[in-house]
């Protein structure tokens, strides 16, 4: 599932210098406690979302799973939108202007008592 996660994850756009490409790759951890259905990410203030990174595949994004997010994007920002959908109730959480040209990883969690899903960056 990781290296299928990370081969759909490249999103082909347009060229940009590969150094500055590298920079927006980390890796995703799902610590919420429920597999994810649905990755997207795009760039931040898009009006759409990019393709679902999982739609090329019949797998989830199992919790406790932590799989590496490659760029190969034309986009020439850092700034970049994730949303992430439940297998088991299609809900939604979304984070906007993250800083993957600073962030290398993006761990995500999810608190019953106050049904928030938060993301954590380092």
């Amino acid at each position: 599932m990781k290296s299928l996660l990370a081969a759909t994850a490249l999103i082909v756009l347009s060229g940009v210098a590969y150094a500055q490409e590298a920079k927006q790759n980390f890796v995703l951890v799902n610590k919420t406690g429920y597999d994810l259905s649905e990755i997207y990410i795009s760039p931040a203030n898009a009006n759409s979302w990019e393709d679902d990174l999982l739609a090329n595949s019949d797998d989830e994004f199992e919790d406790g799973q932590a799989s590496e997010i490659n760029f190969h994007s034309g986009v020439k920002t850092c700034m970049w939108d994730l949303k992430v959908v439940y297998s088991d109730d299609d809900s939604s959480a979304v984070w906007h202007d993250i800083d993957l040209c600073k962030i290398s990883k993006v761990t995500i969690k999810y608190d019953r008592k106050t049904d928030t899903t938060s993301a954590f960056f380092d």
